[in-house]
């Protein structure tokens, strides 16, 4: 069985003690962290395989780490793990993301059952990571298929700049695609054979997105407790994507300049100049000429990075491509969740071609996928689509008889909807981007 870097979060030291003992005398290598922070830091600081993640952490729920680690660290798998078992939270801790939810007391041939399941799909990613697929086999998306004239363009575009070895700047809403077409790219580049590497912009702070991207050695800040290689050196040969490039600080944004150029950085508190061949493909949601106006993005950097643009049209805007995608997102959930529902009937059909889709492709998987969990029948209907989606209710105000947790989400909401950047929403919400962007997560906003 292939050896896991494995990350344990359980506020109960006898919990973690048990956990590591037993999965490093299978060879695995293991940390422990006791709380929720601790284990967001370690997501971005190192690379996971599998994640155990207690139910119950102090006051906080271990079901909120699902999506702000995977954001992190999307090839890594999380198990839930409590005592406090119930169909809810094995439901919900699925939908989020987990890869599976197991009890306490768990007997280790249960947690060795488990570990060799997270090995085995480790496995096979890697093995799909390196294959040189057809583009339209990349993903369940099928985000290099369109019947839609503009989206063919940007399939073409696409692989025409594959083999080169041009830096591309991607743009398009949230949720198009993005990064599936980054992916794309890579693969049909001649880098393929060497790794491809994701960094999201908006979701660090300064100091942890240098280091991410640069790497940095022990001691050169609080936490940093081991040496970091970085991003930039984990991806030599092959590709880097950074995802929501107009929200790279400004004190970052020369170094990257500069590697672009030269090859040429440094890691966070080391003076020995590294060179490293990584291709850069960036993306963005907002307008960087515009963010480049405000002084917010230096003119230089965003001319390099504009070498081949590509614009990624909106779901909206390619109603044609609505039903297919639809499908194989249904046979892609119906796989996972072991259900057999064979198609839509015509009124959802309808909807999904009049909504307007804010989260688009990201959203459309959201709702296919909501909608398997909850069907029993076999085909869906409209009474498995969300709410939002089947009426038109009116805004909400100050003093209705709502909770405020549902008057934040609705305000945060309208706010990114109506800002052309996570840095612009932020500063008007009176928060950081980190912040943000767990919010986001955490409520399922697109």
């Amino acid at each position: 069985m292939p050896k896991l870097n494995i990350l344990v979060v359980d506020d109960e030291a006898n919990i973690r003690k048990t956990l590591t003992v037993f999965l490093e005398s299978r060879g695995h290598q293991v940390k422990s962290v006791s709380s929720f922070r601790s284990a967001l830091d370690e997501a971005v600081m190192a690379r996971y395989d599998l994640a155990l993640v207690d139910l119950r952490l102090g006051t906080d729920s271990g079901l909120d780490l699902v999506l702000p680690m995977t954001g992190s660290c999307p090839w890594m798998k999380i198990v839930v793990i409590t005592a406090y078992a119930s169909i809810e939270t094995a439901v919900e801790a699925m939908k989020r993301g987990a890869a599976d939810y197991i009890t306490k007391p768990f007997t280790p041939s249960r947690l060795q059952l488990v570990t060799e399941q997270i090995a085995a799909m480790c496995e096979s990613e890697k093995h799909r990571d390196t294959s040189r697929d057809s583009p339209d086999e990349l993903h369940p998306d099928a985000a290099l298929f369109s019947k839609d004239p503009a989206m063919q363009r940007t399939i073409e575009l696409s692989t025409q700049v594959a083999t080169s070895e041009a830096v591309v700047l991607i743009q398009g809403h949230s949720g198009t695609g993005k990064s599936v077409l980054a992916r794309a790219i890579h693969r049909l580049s001649t880098r393929a054979q060497k790794p491809f590497g994701v960094v999201s912009c908006p979701t660090l702070s300064q100091e942890l997105l240098e280091s991410e991207l640069f790497g940095h050695v022990k001691g050169s800040f609080t936490g940093a407790i081991r040496d970091n290689p970085g991003r930039v050196a984990a991806c030599d040969g092959g590709t880097l994507f950074l995802d929501e490039i107009g929200d790279l600080p400004l004190a970052i944004q020369p170094k990257l300049l500069r590697f672009i150029q030269e090859r040429e950085y440094e890691r966070v508190g080391d003076h020995v100049t590294r060179k490293a061949d990584v291709r850069i493909i960036a993306a963005t949601n907002a307008d960087l000429r515009q963010t480049v106006q405000d002084g917010r993005f230096r003119e230089d950097l965003y001319y390099r990075l504009n070498v081949f643009q590509i614009d990624i049209p909106s779901l909206a805007e390619r109603p044609n491509d609505i039903e297919p995608l639809a499908e194989n997102m249904l046979a892609e959930f119906n796989a996972i969740n072991r259900k057999a529902l064979s198609g839509f009937t015509d009124e959802v059909l309808r909807i999904f071609r009049e909504y307007q889709w804010p989260g688009n492709i990201r959203e459309l998987r959201n709702v296919i996928e909501r909608a398997v969990i909850l069907g029993n029948n076999e085909i869906i209907g409209v009474d498995l689509l969300p709410e939002t989606m089947t009426s038109k209710k009116m805004p909400l105000r100050i003093g209705d008889p709502v909770s405020l947790g549902t008057i934040e989400e609705q305000h945060i909401r309208r706010v990114l909807a109506e800002t052309s950047s996570l840095q612009d929403a932020a500063s008007i919400l009176g928060i950081d981007q980190a912040t943000l962007w767990r919010k986001r997560k955490q409520l399922g906003i697109q």
